[in-house]
């Protein structure tokens, strides 16, 4: 039977809504993630401290104020960034919930400044404690899931450059 660090609390559940594999809970104060893939997209929110990551042998870290996005099948690790740990949710999601066109934009940057999002993320996990309103819980994630793609898809592809100004003359 594994142990947890002390101080440490993790609660996972598989609820009845379409396109959510898992919700995930947890407080960490001392503990690391080795390398490891997912075969599902990771969708984060960090509520407390900050979480150091390499994603694809790239350095990242996970904030308070932003939602983070791991595509599934990419390596990565994970371990505070702070001398407190730090308390994150997650939702895994079904590899259908989102293209595979934009797993490499997710790779490239996994971090989504984006407020109203994270206010999405918070309420859909909110909802999801509460058995009994899946119908809520799918009409937020599809919403979700809607400001995810329009997100990644603001981005330049993979390996293209923008054009600068006077580039394109």
């Amino acid at each position: 039977m594994a142990t947890r660090p002390a101080g440490s609390h993790v609660s996972a559940w598989r609820p009845a809504v379409a396109g959510v594999a898992e919700v995930f809970h947890a407080h960490f104060v001392d503990h690391a993630y080795p390398r490891h893939i997912h075969e599902v997209w990771t969708l984060l929110i960090v509520d407390d401290g900050a979480v150091r990551f390499d994603l694809d042998r790239h350095r990242h870290g996970a904030l308070r104020t932003s939602v983070t996005l791991l595509p599934p099948y990419v390596p990565h690790d994970g371990r505070a960034a702070t001398p407190d740990g730090f308390r994150k949710r997650v939702l895994y999601l079904d590899t259908s919930a989102l293209d595979a066109e934009l797993v490499g934009r997710a790779v490239d940057e996994p971090d989504l400044a984006d407020p109203r999002l994270r206010a999405r993320v918070h309420h859909l996990h909110q909802v999801l404690a509460t058995p009994g309103d899946e119908f809520e819980a799918e009409s937020r994630l599809a919403f979700i899931l809607d400001r995810l793609r329009h997100q990644l898809r603001q981005r330049s592809p993979v390996g293209v450059q923008p054009a600068g100004p006077g580039l394109d003359e």
